[in-house]
């Protein structure tokens, strides 16, 4: 595991209404996901009152909170099913950015999201996130 740097929730200050919620990087999730331009900087997850989005390097994902149906943590994960670039499940469509194997905050969605491929053919139920601090974003989402 890795903590330098590892950035926490931050809410920005020229934003109040926007909490920020920085990836979790283990040294071996890091090392794979630069070569996709994976970078701490470039992994963040945020929650206005109205909407969530999610940038992983070059993925992006932006939905209306209201199209959120459920929040559950969840992990471990496996390596090899999770490191590098965004994932497709082959079996749900569900998407996944992972800079972990602990744990992540998965989202399910009301009406299937884009974010895998750049035309937006290709929608998904669910999105996996490996945010540093899952609980503090499960608990923002379910109005905890």
């Amino acid at each position: 595991m890795i903590d330098e740097g590892e950035e926490e929730r931050v809410v920005d200050p020229l934003d109040a209404d926007t909490a920020s919620f920085g990836f979790s990087f283990d040294k071996a999730y890091a090392r794979v996901g630069r070569v996709f331009g994976i970078t701490k900087k470039a992994a963040v997850a945020s929650v206005t009152a109205d909407v969530f989005a999610a940038r992983f390097g070059p993925w992006r994902v932006r939905t209306l909170r209201s199209n959120i149906a459920s929040v559950s943590l969840t992990g471990p994960y496996r390596f090899l099913r999770t490191a590098g670039p965004a994932r497709l499940s082959m079996s749900d469509r569900g998407l996944t950015f992972a800079s972990n194997g602990r744990r992540g905050v998965c989202l399910e969605f009301v009406e299937p999201i884009t974010g895998m491929d750049p035309f937006g053919w290709l929608r998904h139920p669910n999105l996996t996130v490996t945010v540093a601090d899952p609980d503090a974003l499960a608990a923002l989402l379910s109005g905890r």
